[in-house]
């Protein structure tokens, strides 16, 4: 199985891109509290005694064991843990997508995804006394297809302070990409949601409805904010035969978030299935209209276009999608990779350099890849030639971007 970047969200046929504001759709659906409390039918946490972030006696006396009692330092004890998570004289954990793990199991298993090894890290990090928090961030949209299903990512991290005006984020990923300036920190309670989230999937996909079922619906008694664990349980529910808890799930995923495109896909093939297509024609309409102003669709478009060799249409495509999304330097790469195989060449060069420039500022605040861990200032994140990352509104008012 191939969840790669340690967050999964099924789709039961083929998933559209995501990530870009709402979804102007009215359902004409009623949600009803009767179908909720059916959908999730427990009053208690089914798995108390499954602690992602637990460390046993065993990990505690082997951490304690690595570090030099005379430095304390936050800078150290950071650096010291990555590279005892992946120095190849230590942990030396690598990417696995086979199974999430529980701190534990991936100290053990030495892999994991993302979301079982920011277990580990979180639970050894605060052992020793860093500052550490879970901190999703969105990835461009991608997808892999097990059996009849799709399985769409999101990925996770940790970030903590280490002062006033001073913060790191620790990774660990495959080469994906990820999207400008979408990370948030989430509790524990929300990153044990997703863990139970990925437990379910990953039984779904293996076949064992019963099991993937508990686990969601665990995922949503923990948080029951979680829209893409409602589209998965809608999914679930569906494979299950029970098209009414199926239907509700999908509508109650889309009702907390109304940019779910995932889940309003869903809806489309459902209604199909049932022979209701004016109802699926009318949902498949918005989600076209809303994909049009989408610019990873338009991206993904792009990349489409370029690959069978229309060029033009690939050039439209990634004009659009820099026009919808200016500070994204794959979109300008992208173009200039089209104006190239135009004889643009002058536009080429131009776009060519404006995805270089992007990727240096970027690069200031957050990129994955070989660089596992980095610490950041808050004063000097931003400067006023960094392009792409220096905003300003009418009246020249310079507007930062979020903390991490």
């Amino acid at each position: 199985m191939n969840i790669r970047a340690g967050i999964a969200i099924l789709s039961s046929s083929l998933v559209l891109l995501a990530g870009c504001g709402a979804i102007n759709l009215e359902t004409d659906y009623a949600l009803d509290p009767a179908l909720y409390a059916r959908a999730i039918d427990q009053t208690s946490d089914r798995f108390p005694e499954i602690d992602p972030l637990r460390l046993d006696d065993e990990v505690k006396s082997w951490l304690e064991g690595q570090l030099d009692p005379s430095r304390s330092s936050q800078e150290y004890l950071v650096g010291t843990l990555q590279d005892l998570l992946y120095g190849e004289n230590h942990l030396n954990i690598q990417y696995s997508d086979a199974k999430t793990h529980t701190a534990v199991e991936a100290f053990h298993a030495r892999e994991g995804n993302c979301l079982s090894v920011m277990n580990l890290y979180i639970a050894l990090a605060r052992h020793v006394g860093v500052d550490a928090s879970f901190q999703t961030v969105e990835v461009k949209p991608s997808w892999d297809r097990r059996g009849d299903l799709l399985v769409v990512s999101q990925h996770i991290n940790a970030t903590g302070r280490l002062g006033a005006r001073r913060y790191y984020v620790v990774d660990f990923t495959p080469e994906i990409a990820l999207q400008q300036m979408t990370e948030a920190v989430v509790s524990d309670e929300a990153a044990r949601a997703l863990y139970f989230n990925n437990l379910g999937v990953e039984a779904l996909v293996a076949g064992d409805i019963g099991q993937g079922l508990d686990y969601i619906r665990n995922a949503l008694f923990i948080d029951p904010a979680n829209s893409f664990a409602w589209n998965n349980l809608g999914t679930a529910y569906r494979r299950d035969g029970n098209d009414a808890l199926a239907e509700f799930s999908y509508h109650y995923a889309f009702e907390i978030d109304n940019s779910n495109a995932t889940a309003v896909n869903n809806l489309v093939k459902f209604y199909r299935s049932r022979g209701e297509d004016a109802r699926a024609r009318r949902y498949e309409r918005v989600i076209d209209d809303f994909n049009r102003q989408n610019p990873y669709y338009q991206y993904a478009e792009g990349w489409r276009a370029y690959e069978r060799g229309n060029y033009e249409t690939a050039r439209a495509h990634f004009r659009r999608a820099v026009r919808l999304k200016q500070y994204e330097p794959d979109f300008h790469a992208g173009l200039a990779m089209a104006y190239a195989q135009l004889g643009e060449f002058e536009r080429a060069r131009d776009a060519r350099q404006a995805a270089e420039l992007m990727l240096v500022a970027s690069d200031q605040v957050y990129q994955p890849g070989n660089r596992r861990l980095r610490i950041f200032d808050r004063d000097t994140i931003l400067r006023s030639s960094s392009a792409g990352l220096s905003i300003h509104l009418r009246g020249g008012v310079p507007v930062e971007p979020a903390r991490l």
